[in-house]
């Protein structure tokens, strides 16, 4: 049987669906968020929207099976297959953001058009098959899709941004969602140069310094 957890997550879940909400990342109720308890998962609960309470959160095992009250999202397979294949993930979003789901009904990765792609531990943000919402395909070719990175498509329905905290994970739906609009942005002008696998090598090496440490010089 499963038991209650600590409020403190659930408040976690509630303030960064809140935020997101707030930039304009989560409209209505297109979106989920969840945080890795254990060996179960808090997701935010289906239906939900900016009226979110931490009482709402639901607590599931990886079948799915409630613990406690609520109905999880419809999503919570995709959220379950993640954490499944990624033990280093604690915290997963999922947004049907403007700039991300216009990408994604390209069917096209996010290429290496700005060196901040790095922030994601790839040099391109991969684009998940198309399947259908809730279903075990979609699940399936999320967690494949995603791989050892930290944020991809979904095609014809938006995004995924994982971290190892629910800070992270909503950090990196924002800086997605701003890096698809920018190459939205730049394909209008024209045809963006990329990056080089070697300038991307370097950025991420910047990367495991920023925000630490001075970077040392190569």
């Amino acid at each position: 049987m499963l038991v209650a957890d600590g409020a403190s997550k659930r408040t976690a879940l509630v303030d960064a669906y809140r935020g997101l909400a707030a930039e304009g990342l989560l409209l209505l109720s297109a979106g989920n968020l969840s945080l890795r308890e254990g060996d179960r998962i808090l997701i935010t609960p289906t239906g939900a929207d900016q009226s979110i309470e931490p009482e709402q959160i639901v607590l599931i095992d990886r079948n799915g099976e409630v613990g406690g009250q609520g109905i999880p999202s419809s999503e919570w397979p995709m959220h379950a297959a993640i954490y499944e294949a990624r033990p280093d993930v604690m915290a997963i979003v999922h947004t049907h953001s403007d700039a991300c789901t216009a990408l994604s009904c390209l069917r096209q990765p996010l290429p290496a058009f700005h060196y901040m792609v790095a922030f994601f531990g790839t040099d391109a943000i991969p684009c998940a098959p198309y399947a259908h919402f809730g279903s075990p395909d979609l699940a399936r070719g999320a967690a494949e899709t995603l791989g050892a990175g930290n944020a991809c498509l979904l095609a014809n329905h938006g995004m995924i941004s994982v971290g190892r905290s629910m800070a992270e994970a909503a950090k990196g739906a924002s800086l997605l969602e701003m890096l698809a609009r920018q190459y939205i942005l730049a394909l209008q002008a024209g045809s963006p140069v990329l990056l080089s696998p070697d300038d991307m090598a370097e950025a991420r090496r910047r990367y495991g310094y920023y925000g630490r440490a001075r970077i040392p010089q190569a």
